[in-house]
């Protein structure tokens, strides 16, 4: 999922790691000073279109090094959320790095998730702007609950719920969605998604040479 506030912001020391509140979080979370800058898959390649595969091996370094990949991956491509399938792994897993609509800042990983909405008798649907980094540069009108609660593991296997509201469970309910083989354009409107890849179509160069000159500057 994109996002448009400013990275360079001072420190929030309202944040929560892992669904567990921290006094501080650098800037740049230690996941991503760790990883590496891989590819973001882009719509219409297979991978995005088909359910990821349950993980059933936890604790592997290879886990791990995934993970520290897609934060920075999701950092370079100034991201809010980025799923496995997006840098081309068929697993079900996603990382976040995403403030609420009380300005608190979400970070963290969460595999294979299940997502729990409310009842339909007490959901409330926003309509706010989405993107993602798998549609470069386009943005589009998209309904979603203002709340969401995610439930799954971490890397080593320990059970996590995770709960959002505002942008951060609209983040939730994306990167979901990309892990049941759904980008946002699935809920467009037949007119909206051609919108959307017009904008793409458009955009998308300008946007992937923000995020290479991203990564030079981080030395990566």
């Amino acid at each position: 999922m994109s996002v448009g506030h400013d990275r360079s912001r001072p420190v929030d020391r309202r944040v929560r790691v892992q669904g567990q509140p921290v006094d501080s979080y650098p800037a740049l979370s230690p996941e991503a000073e760790r990883g590496s800058v891989r590819r973001v898959t882009v719509v219409g390649e297979e991978v995005l279109s088909r359910p990821c595969r349950e993980v059933t091996e936890f604790g592997s370094p290879e886990l791990s090094a995934l993970i520290d990949d897609m934060f920075l991956t999701m950092h370079v491509a100034d991201g809010a959320g980025l799923a496995a399938n997006q840098v081309g792994v068929d697993l079900q897993l996603f990382v976040y790095d995403c403030p609420d609509e009380l300005g608190v800042r979400h970070v963290g990983h969460i595999i294979n998730p299940v997502l729990d909405l409310p009842d339909p008798a007490g959901r409330r649907l926003v309509d706010d702007s989405e993107g993602c980094l798998s549609v470069p540069g386009a943005t589009m009108m998209v309904p979603r609950t203002d709340r969401a609660v995610v439930r799954g593991f971490d890397k080593d296997g320990n059970p996590l719920v995770i709960e959002g509201i505002g942008y951060f469970a609209r983040c939730l309910q994306h990167e979901t969605d990309h892990l049941l083989g759904h980008t946002y354009l699935d809920r467009l409107s037949k007119r909206d998604r051609k919108d959307a890849l017009r904008q793409m179509a458009d955009l998308r160069e300008d946007v992937f040479a923000r995020r290479e000159t991203k990564a030079a500057r981080l030395g990566r």
